[in-house]
């Protein structure tokens, strides 16, 4: 009984693959016959053509080894030809049954001789042509990139390790879409062991590949008891292997005091170690978050590693101990807090001969933003630099009387961000020689709480972020800089707005504190160079075992005389960014003594007389955009003429004027107008006896309302009589004291 239909197609190809050695030209017939019995019982075409090929190529060895033999050469080079037959046969099996065998490992190849090699990388490339280039496609198998041929294919075989280079080549025009995955998924092997060129470095139609089929095993310095115990075994056992937090990389210590107090440097042999998740890091070698701490150096392939069993900054740093460096220096620079290796941590306030600089500060409730601005404050009284306050959340900022104007709640924080607008006008206009001289105080206007202003859900969106973007553009040449405060690093906080922040970070440094969950990556769109891979969120809210320290407290009584620790919790614990380097985890420092308290009771810096300033209280007053946000009144001329129609107040408002700079009224404009409308005086009066006859809480609109006015007349008239203590505000509800 004749072979059946399957035995005659999975035992053909084998036996064409012996014929070359015993029957050289003869195996055509056999390749003939073979392609033939598979025609009559009716296989399908792909197979077929799979037959044929097989039949073709060891019709070609066979020819070649007959060809050896009678010119009386070496038997073993006729024996290394029936090699590409034999993986021609392999092919055809694996057209049948659709399973991709092992490799052939080189030292199985042969001895040492070059047709081993060779024929290694026939395989290679018969497989590569099989799954990724064609130019055939068998049936049930979809290629994944037809025409993305591997050229200058090399092969390296080690004792212990097999590697190919090539160059992954497909015609003028065409991009390479082949995946490290898909050839992991060809050669059964782990997807780090593929290794691509970087696209941006080479043409769209060539990228090098690299494939490690073998790596060598990477020797693990281990302690005679089996088990890492220094920390450069640690890393080599879970974080420098290839599913670690830095794969590729080795530890050098620099100090070692303990396993959990060590410093030491992470290197990667000539390659960037790139973006670190620290929750990885921390995992690998079993610690806390908060217990590491790395460094950026001016390397890409090194990376300094801090390990700590109690936080450097955990008891912080006191303000009263370094009053003497809250001060500009002669490069513009104040002490912020200190960094995690004990150095100062200094930000740029000024750049002596330039102008002034910007600030942008991120942090979360609780995360010790306040505080921080408050220093800042107290730096910018102290170096002589006037501040523009805009506060839209009223009464939270303690330190707002070290500002010369101070605008404390949603309007009147819109109507600060138009003063000082109109300032960097006025000084433009002032300005147009280079020869003048910078006689003018520095200013800062700083912005608490700026996504009230500039997000999309604020009814001063528009005129915002115009005044803002303006800012940041054009004022450091004009001595003023803006300090601008928000919860999250995301986008929408700044009105959508990639000018603010650009601008921000290019005219100066960045604060980043601790945010909410999932609002702190800086990653993505919310990317920062030289933050790369931070998120902020990540920051813990205590130190380690300090909930454990809480539950232990006696809580039978409350000592009205405590105060918290620095260590209690990890206010003011972030990074800090300066211009021209990485970030730098840091912690601001510790209010032990309001800063409102070291300013010696001096005034607060004033800004220079000026049309802007003159005008103040009506510019703040006057909306500088159209109703679509659009066409921002661009000279001083235009602005003091909008505001000069405008209604507007010329009282005296000490809410907006700490310093008590602003003009006494008196005189009347020329032509006759008054100074204020008729009946603007009364208000106050009205308001208070308002209050005390109805004994019942009412919003400012409300109170404009029965008093026949606009709100605008009567928040900055509640506000003056909140300073007073004749009246109160909660929750936006105005009662009389």
């Amino acid at each position: 009984m004749g072979p059946t239909r399957e035995q005659l197609i999975q035992y053909a190809p084998a036996a064409l693959a012996v014929v070359p050695l015993v029957t050289g030209p003869w195996s055509a017939l056999a390749a003939a016959a073979a392609g033939a019995g598979a025609w009559a019982v009716n296989t399908s075409a792909p197979v077929l053509r799979s037959l044929i090929g097989c039949g073709l190529t060891t019709t070609g060895c066979g020819i070649a080894a007959n060809e050896v033999l009678a010119a009386g050469m070496n038997p073993l080079i006729a024996l290394g030809l029936a090699v590409p037959a034999g993986a021609a046969a392999l092919a055809h099996h694996r057209n049948l049954t659709g399973h991709t065998p092992a490799l052939v490992p080189a030292t199985t190849m042969g001895a040492g001789t070059g047709a081993g090699l060779t024929s290694q990388e026939q395989v290679i490339a018969a497989w590569w042509a099989e799954f990724i280039s064609g130019p055939t496609q068998t049936e049930g198998r979809k290629l994944i990139q037809p025409g993305a041929v591997l050229a200058h294919l090399t092969l390296d075989a080690e004792d212990e390790a097999v590697s190919f280079t090539g160059v992954i080549t497909l015609p003028q025009g065409q991009q390479v879409r082949v995946k490290a995955a898909d050839i992991a998924a060809v050669y059964q092997i782990p997807v780090s062991q593929v290794e691509l060129g970087d696209p941006k470095h080479h043409a769209p139609n060539a990228l090098p590949v690299t494939v490690h089929l073998k790596k060598a095993p990477q020797p693990t310095q281990i302690t005679a008891g089996g088990t890492p115990t220094t920390p450069e075994e640690l890393w080599a056992a879970y974080v420098g292997v290839p599913e670690g937090a830095m794969p590729g990389t080795t530890l050098t210590v620099t100090r070692y005091d303990g396993p959990l107090d060590w410093e030491g440097i992470a290197t990667r042999d000539r390659r960037a170690i790139g973006t670190v998740n620290l929750q990885d890091l921390a995992g690998n070698l079993d610690l806390e978050t908060i217990q590491i701490a790395l460094a950026p150096g001016d390397k890409p392939s090194q990376m300094g590693i801090r390990v700590m069993r109690e936080h450097a900054l955990m008891h912080g740093t006191m303000l009263s101990s370094v009053v003497d460096e809250l001060s500009m220096d002669s490069r513009g620079y104040v002490r912020a807090g200190t960094y995690v290796d004990g150095r100062p941590a200094l930000l740029p306030l000024a750049q002596p001969g330039s102008g002034a600089r910007h600030l942008y500060l991120v942090g979360g409730s609780r995360s010790g933003k306040s505080g921080l601005l408050e220093q800042i404050l107290l730096s910018a009284h102290r170096s002589g630099i006037a501040v523009i306050l805009a506060s839209p959340q009223a009464g939270t900022i303690a330190g707002a009387s070290l500002s010369a104007y101070l605008g404390d709640g949603l309007d009147e924080a819109m109507g600060a961000l138009r003063l000082a607008y109109a300032l960097m006008l006025d000084r433009e206009a002032r300005y147009r020689s280079p020869a003048f001289p910078f006689t003018d105080p520095l200013v800062l206007v700083g912005i608490d709480e700026a996504h009230m202003l500039l997000s999309a859900s604020s009814p001063y969106h528009a005129e915002a972020k115009a005044i803002v973007e303006q800012l940041t553009r054009r004022s450091l040449k004009r001595g003023i800089g803006v300090v601008l405060a928000t919860q999250t690093p995301l986008a929408e906080d700044l009105g959508n707005s990639t000018v603010i922040r650009s601008q921000l970070l290019i005219g100066g440094g960045a604060v980043f504190l601790r945010c909410a969950k999932g609002q702190g990556s800086l990653v993505g769109a919310n990317a920062v160079e030289g933050a790369e891979g931070i998120d902020l969120s990540m920051i813990p809210s205590q130190w380690p075992g300090q909930y454990a320290k809480v539950a232990d407290r006696d809580m039978s009584g409350l000592a009205t005389e405590a105060a918290a620790a620095p260590e209690d919790g990890t206010f003011g614990l972030g990074y800090l960014l300066t211009p021209g380097s990485q970030a730098v985890q840091f912690r601001s420092l510790h209010l032990d003594v309001p800063p409102v308290s070291l300013a010696g009771g001096e005034r607060p810096v004033g800004i220079e007389d000026c049309d802007a300033w003159r005008e103040r209280d009506a510019i703040a007053q006057t909306p500088m955009v159209d109703k679509r946000g659009k066409n921002l009144i661009g000279s001083l001329a235009d602005l003091l003429a909008a505001a000069e129609r405008a209604p507007s107040s010329q009282e005296p408002a000490a809410h907006h004027n700490p310093a008590g700079l602003h003009a006494v009224p008196g005189p009347a404009r020329p032509g006759g107008a008054p100074a204020a409308p008729e009946g603007q005086e009364l208000i106050k009066p009205r308001i208070l006896e308002l209050l005390q006859e109805q004994s019942i809480p009412m919003t400012a609109e409300t109170i404009a309302r029965k008093l026949e006015t606009s709100a605008k007349h009567v928040k900055p008239r509640l506000s003056e009589l909140k300073k007073q203590n004749k009246v109160t505000n909660e929750n936006g509800l105005w009662r009389a004291a």
